[in-house]
């Protein structure tokens, strides 16, 4: 039963209590109604399933956000390690010696304000505001605290800058450059695949058949390992390949096994994108003219081509493996064709029916109405 003594070497105020697990608790308190409010809170918090025992906000943010990191296994390895790198660098630098329990929203509020008037990006301090915000929704969900106190903190608005694409007269002179690796470029800037995809292509994924591409795995970069993994949406996807492009692909896989790599490196393994970028798509870069250009801006660049072309919303969507159509329209809404003026056209056939069933009458009555005054 909860009850409120008063501590008689002190003279301060005891609010004891059981905690559903029956355990005794006690706080004490330098007034009697202030350990009243408390146990009454304690009483709601219990009948409403939501009691949080307060020791357990005590413990110290740094802890429980190691406990955090631990539990990424779920996460593909890189993103996992961008977000253990981002704690560590961070949040845990900011909130490390703090008891999860005393840190309020308004904390949290001024801490992000502090780091855009330090001039870090809008879009990196969305990326911290996320680590931090997911820490603390887990010790919620763990029963440490009982809100998120980053929930609904406001961010600086993110500046979308339009995708980087390249014209097919620059994209062919990007080829050229790249010589020997002029077909990596190509096949990266005509089907749009992730460059992880790219590298983890294997000849047994080449369907000449069908002029696909079958993108299961992709291949990435984590530390210093290479750590292969399913595709960015865990899904496998058929690309289309232009019928010449895929001649091209053909006579490079020629004499390998389905296992081996279309594109393996010098040293047979997997590319690796720094090594790439360094080595082959820089240097074609310079040597074509083309500037504040990405090896991810070939991804839009085909993306650019094939709306050109004549490729749908869901089209693009499949070929780029997004994970919703609303993703794919973010990004290259302003590339798709403004269908405005046809709706305007194909609804003109409806309105002399419409006109006839009583339209022009309407008109009429307006008209008379304004001639009487009324």
């Amino acid at each position: 039963m909860a009850q409120v003594v008063k501590n008689s070497r002190d003279g301060t105020w005891l609010a004891r209590w059981r905690d559903p697990a029956g355990a005794q608790r006690k706080k004490s308190f330098k007034r009697k109604v202030d350990a009243e409010r408390f146990l009454s809170e304690l009483q709601t918090q219990m009948n409403r399933g939501t009691y949080i025992d307060p020791a357990a906000g005590k413990l110290r943010f740094a802890q429980f956000a190691e406990t955090w990191m631990a539990g990424l296994g779920h996460l593909k390895p890189s993103t996992a390690l961008r977000y253990r790198e981002v704690a560590r660098t961070h949040v845990i630098p900011q909130w490390g010696p703090w008891p999860l329990a005393k840190v309020a929203r308004s904390d949290v509020a001024a801490w992000i304000g502090d780091l855009v008037s330090g001039g870090m990006s809008p879009g990196q301090v969305r990326k911290v505001y996320l680590v931090t915000s997911m820490i603390f929704e887990a010790a919620a969900a763990d029963h440490r605290i009982g809100t998120n106190p980053a929930k609904g903190v406001r961010l600086p608005k993110q500046i979308r800058h339009d995708p980087r694409f390249l014209s097919p007269a620059e994209l062919s002179r990007l080829v050229e450059a790249a010589g020997g690796h002029g077909l990596e470029v190509l096949v990266l800037g005509l089907t749009g695949i992730r460059f992880g995809e790219f590298a983890a292509l294997k000849v047994k994924r080449v369907d000449p058949a069908r002029n696909r591409l079958v993108i299961a795995e992709s291949v990435t970069v984590v530390g210093s390992s290479l750590v292969w993994s399913t595709p960015k949406t865990h899904q496998t996807r058929s690309v289309p390949v232009p019928p010449v492009l895929m001649g091209y692909l053909v006579e490079a896989c020629r004499g390998r096994g389905g296992e081996d790599l279309v594109f393996p490196s010098t040293k047979g393994g997997p590319l690796r994108l720094n090594n790439w970028r360094r080595r082959v798509f820089e240097p074609a870069c310079a040597a074509a003219r083309i500037q504040d250009f990405r090896v991810h801006d070939l991804r839009h660049t085909a993306a650019s081509l094939a709306i050109a072309a004549g490729a749908n919303v869901k089209a693009v969507q499949q070929m780029l493996g997004h994970a919703s159509a609303a993703m794919t329209l973010d990004v290259y809404a302003g590339l798709f064709p403004d269908d405005l003026d046809a709706v305007g056209r194909s609804l003109d056939a409806h309105v002399p029916q419409m006109c006839h069933n009583g339209l022009t009458s309407g008109v009429e009555r307006v008209a008379l109405e304004g001639r009487n005054g009324t």
